[in-house]
């Protein structure tokens, strides 16, 4: 397998198209698409992070089977947990023969060869990982490791955005109906606001004509 020399009009191009999109769906199959051109590999698979089941969700996948996906949960303490852990990228070579691979069999059977696995990080918290996947055995070089260290964190970055705006805009709107003169009840009292019916029309009744 020839491998594409990385530069940074392909990081630019990625990133540019990322940065025009509100869509986290969208900007999740953009990367994750764009990431497998860009290297020339089989796959490429961004997960988010469940604190809640320590399990990583598939966000977006592009190059693998849907047999692959759906071949089990995916946790965080046993599908090469290091990379979770010590929040520092790392390469598999050989995904048959390594302990860190949670299912080997399903890897080897969907023709996997070799696994880059890449946390995303925003500030101190964890909130996922991206995962470049070979065909064949493959010696991830630095350039491999940086662009997709690159690209992760900004598509991280992005989706942290999105979640913040998707927030305040739900604060905005809530905002905008509370103040929403239609959606409010008149703050000023009537002369005969809180009196008995009966005596408001009896007073009525007694007015003295003009």
């Amino acid at each position: 397998m020839e491998k594409p020399i990385i530069n940074y009009d392909t990081l630019i191009r990625i990133t540019k198209a990322i940065s025009v999109i509100r869509d986290p769906d969208e900007i999740v199959l953009i990367t994750v698409e764009g990431v497998t051109n860009a290297l020339n590999v089989m796959g490429c698979t961004l997960f988010l992070f469940s604190l809640k089941s320590n399990e990583l969700k598939i966000a977006g996948c592009y190059g693998l089977s849907k047999d692959y996906l759906n071949k089990g949960p995916i946790s965080s303490l046993r599908s090469i947990a290091s990379s979770l852990e010590d929040g520092q990228p790392v390469a598999i070579f050989d995904v048959s023969d390594d302990p860190r691979i949670q299912y080997p069999e399903e890897a080897k059977k969907e023709g996997i060869a070799s696994i880059l696995s890449v946390p995303i990080i925003i500030g101190n918290k964890l909130i996922g990982c991206m995962r470049i996947y070979t065909s064949e055995p493959w010696e991830f070089t630095l350039n491999d490791v940086n662009f997709t260290q690159a690209v992760a964190q900004v598509v991280g970055m992005t989706l942290e955005l999105c979640r913040v705006n998707k927030g305040l805009k739900d604060s905005i709107d809530i905002l905008k109906t509370m103040r929403d003169p239609k959606t409010l009840k008149s703050k000023r009292r009537t002369p005969y606001e809180g009196v008995p019916k009966s005596f408001a029309r009896n007073e009525e009744m007694i007015q003295p004509s003009a």
